[in-house]
């Protein structure tokens, strides 16, 4: 993700940062099983995601009328109990839901907060596999992060903007809405006949009638549900492939086409570059959505899976890193989102690498001009690896600091090793999950060189570090 400086917002549909931050564990109930609890214990947003189960599957089906701005929906969502199951929760913020389904059967459902609590007659055991259906609609909302930026379903003047770092999700499905639970998604977006919609994967169909037009999007690798998108506006949109063979897929607001012109014509370059640093690109498509946006979306891109979406004409070092992401916090995601640093500090290098590659500041001399600035301290303002409260997630010490982490262990372990690191780290946990202990162990196994002191004071050590490799 990049962010844009944060101005003063006016007032929206906002998620309280209360919802996020609270947690709301149901207790263990009747002889059919425990009620699945409403959050996973995330140290930053502890409400997020819901217990007992694991997500396999999304399938959503979404009819958006954009001149009333009015979401029909139904979400049919393929999980495993992982315990016994009386009831389970989903994240959905506002809309109306009109009807919940377990296995084809009606369940009952309540609500409560940003939470979804449906109870299947009967229950259901563990590890059995079950699907639950959820017919909803209404007038999806955008919300507030609890740093000032916007999120979620955000109107434009031809649509939709939608993301979802770290919460939006919420505000246009239900599910679990939590970065360690990561699915295979299919999107069936119809929208009026002079609109796209744009989602993750690849387009299987694209359906044209009188008044509308559906378009049937597949992502088949597992995707965290902050990563999705349907974003819709009228788009240039065009269709190609990489030397190597790779579909792009490419919608630009007519209004931004000019300045994202160059940008987007080195995306193929880049994948290939950046294939050559990190190993083979991870998914079966790349692209980008580049929209125009109201000024309140106080942030600038996130790296939704295969097509990062961008507010407004991005530059090409935005573009490097939003499609480092790829690999790092799309293809392997943050256990939880105190790892933020996983995905943004790898992201910042492949910036600092690409300067270098196009005759500029190399790495080294990126890092010496942050650690000899004392004047902008703000990334010494709490350890990478340890961002203290939910604002903090994008803030610049889980990038810069994050980035100058990697550097220091460049110096440690030496060019070959490190670089073989790049490559390895994300073979090893292609589509799954990790943290920062599984990166301090991943490294450690791959030099004779104790790494200790290195990760304790760069990575969580509080303030500026008064040593260097």
């Amino acid at each position: 993700m990049n962010r844009r400086p944060l101005r003063c917002c006016g007032a929206t549909a906002a998620l309280s940062v209360a919802l996020l931050l609270s947690s709301c564990t149901s207790a263990a109930v009747g002889t059919q099983g425990a009620a699945g609890s409403g959050g996973v214990g995330d140290p930053l947003f502890p409400a997020l995601g819901n217990g007992g189960y694991q997500v396999s599957h999304y399938g959503l089906d979404l009819d958006y009328d954009v001149k009333h701005r009015h979401l029909d929906a139904t979400a049919e969502i393929t999980a495993r109990a992982e315990q016994d199951l009386r009831s389970f929760k989903l994240d959905l913020q506002g809309l109306r839901v009109s009807a919940v389904r377990v296995d084809g059967e009606d369940a009952a459902f309540s609500r409560k907060g940003h939470k979804l609590t449906v109870t299947p007659e009967g229950g259901i055991a563990k590890g059995a596999r079950f699907r639950t259906t959820v017919d909803y609609g209404g007038t999806p909302q955008e919300m507030e992060d609890p740093d000032g930026s916007t999120e979620g379903w955000v109107k434009t003047a031809d649509g939709a903007f939608v993301s979802g770092e770290p919460a939006g999700a919420m505000t246009w499905f239900p599910g679990n809405n939590h970065p360690g639970d990561k699915a295979t998604y299919d999107f069936k977006i119809t929208v009026p006949r002079q609109y796209t919609a744009v989602a993750n994967g690849e387009l299987r169909s694209e359906k044209v009638s009188k008044d509308k037009a559906t378009f049937e999007w597949h992502d088949p690798q597992p995707m965290a549900s902050y990563l999705a998108t349907a974003t819709i506006g009228k788009f240039d949109v065009r269709k190609s492939r990489t030397p190597d063979g790779l579909p792009l897929y490419v919608a630009v607001d007519p209004a931004e086409a000019k300045a994202s012109k160059e940008p987007l014509e080195r995306l193929p370059e880049i994948i290939k570059w950046e294939s050559g640093l990190f190993g083979k690109y991870p998914f079966s498509s790349a692209g980008a959505i580049v929209d125009h946006t109201p000024e309140r979306v106080d942030w600038y891109a996130l790296e939704s899976q295969t097509k990062p979406v961008y507010a407004g004409a991005p530059d090409t070092v935005t573009v490097v890193h939003e499609m480092a992401h790829q690999w790092f916090g799309d293809s392997v995601t943050p256990k939880t989102w105190r790892d933020t640093w996983l995905n943004e500090g790898f992201a910042t290098y492949a910036e600092w690498l690409w300067e270098e590659h196009e005759g500029g500041k190399t790495p080294q001399q990126q890092f010496d001009a942050l650690y000899a600035d004392d004047e902008d301290n703000e990334r010494w303002d709490f350890p990478a690896g340890k961002p203290a409260a939910a604002k903090d997630v994008t803030a610049t010490p889980v990038y810069e600091r994050g980035a100058m982490v990697l550097q220091q262990l460049r110096k440690a372990v030496g060019d070959k090793t490190f670089f073989e690191i790049l490559k390895e780290w994300p073979a090893e946990y292609r589509y799954r999950n990790a943290d920062s202990k599984d990166f301090i162990a991943f490294c450690q196994a791959r030099t004779d060189v104790d790494l200790t002191d290195l990760f304790d004071d760069w990575l969580y050590g509080k303030g500026k570090p008064d040593w260097e490799y």
